[in-house]
């Protein structure tokens, strides 16, 4: 006999990924998608590409005075970034 179990459409969304994609996927996803409260707004409406490549998160900004101060706190927004998936997933941040 099957037991049914409920799950919310996010929980059933967030498990089929992790199976078809891995867990890895979905955690980049979730960085990415906190990139604005993590950096706050100005910064993040500033920001044209994240992307996550073999655990290095590039991240394209468009004001050269932005990308040198984002540059200069890249330890802080690394451990962030990091503690919102709680394990370690990204290594570096390239900002270019």
């Amino acid at each position: 006999m099957y037991r049914l179990t409920l799950q919310s459409v996010g929980e059933v969304i967030k498990d089929f990924l992790a199976e078809k994609k891995g867990v890895d996927f979905t955690d980049e996803m979730t960085v990415i998608n906190s990139w604005k409260d993590t950096v706050g707004s100005y910064a993040a409406s500033h920001t044209l590409d994240l992307h996550i490549k073999n655990g290095i998160l590039f991240v394209h900004v468009d004001s050269d005075a932005l990308r040198n101060e984002m540059n200069y706190s890249k330890t802080l927004l690394l451990r962030n970034l990091n503690k919102t998936v709680g394990r370690d997933l990204l290594k570096e941040i390239v900002f270019k």
